[in-house]
């Protein structure tokens, strides 16, 4: 089966309003740029997104929250660089915020793709960050329970795809992607290069082709982090 998608804006054609999507990335490693601006495009609203953080400047993840296509975040640090789009959005209350402690986030998603309803983990015991939630006692110590997180869809970046879906990252921008591939319905990387079956050796393989329902080739992909440094501004 090849999954290559011909074009951007054929990758996120299915993503319609009121739909979660996962977004890789932490910071600018890693992160889909091109994806997203090509999402920004299409212009589904009432978007959950699941991300890291909040983005930065007024690219990428931070574009998609300023044009008002997000209803709610999921992330870990809505507080990082540059963040006062989101951070104008929450204080005039038209953006819903879920902090979750970013090891439980990870797991939240992994044990989504793993088909694991919950778990228990320490972290946040004690905190607001555990209002409401079950609370059980393992070996004289108090775990918090908590849930699955899966998407309708996600939207990553890996270093090379071949036409079957196997991927491969570069360096630290593995991070939340294959997590991500593995949590969402359906997933849709950009890759800097799309080879045939059998030009990426199986021992390199990190992410199954399995998992990912399209591949689509950004040649050379942006950095959120230099985008930021020349003020640039999308759409």
């Amino acid at each position: 089966m090849n999954k290559t998608i011909a074009s951007l804006r054929e990758a996120v054609a299915p993503i319609g309003d009121g739909a979660t999507v996962m977004i890789g990335g932490f910071g600018g490693s890693g992160a889909p740029i091109e994806l997203i601006h090509a999402l920004i495009d299409a212009g589904p609203k009432n978007l959950t997104v699941i991300n890291n953080n909040a983005g930065n400047g007024r690219v990428g993840l931070a574009a998609l929250i300023e044009q008002g296509m997000v209803e709610k975040l999921i992330c870990s640090f809505p507080r990082s660089a540059d963040p006062k789009v989101f951070t104008d959005l929450y204080l005039a209350g038209k953006i819903e915020l879920e902090i979750v402690p970013q090891g439980t986030l990870a797991e939240r998603i992994r044990a989504g793709g793993a088909g694991i309803p919950a778990f228990y983990t320490p972290t946040s015991y004690g905190t607001e960050l555990a209002d409401g939630k079950p609370v059980a006692e393992f070996d004289g110590r108090p775990y918090v329970q908590e849930r699955w997180l899966k998407a309708d869809f996600a939207l990553i970046k890996a270093e090379l795809g071949d036409t079957l879906g196997n991927l491969t990252y570069r360096m630290a921008a593995r991070n939340f992607n294959p997590l991500m591939a593995m949590a969402a319905a359906e997933t849709v990387a950009q890759v800097s290069g799309i080879v045939p079956p059998g030009g990426i050796d199986p021992e390199h393989v990190i992410t199954p082709g399995i998992f990912v329902n399209g591949v689509v080739e950004v040649p050379d992909p942006k950095q959120e982090e230099i985008l930021n440094r020349e003020g640039a501004v999308y759409p």
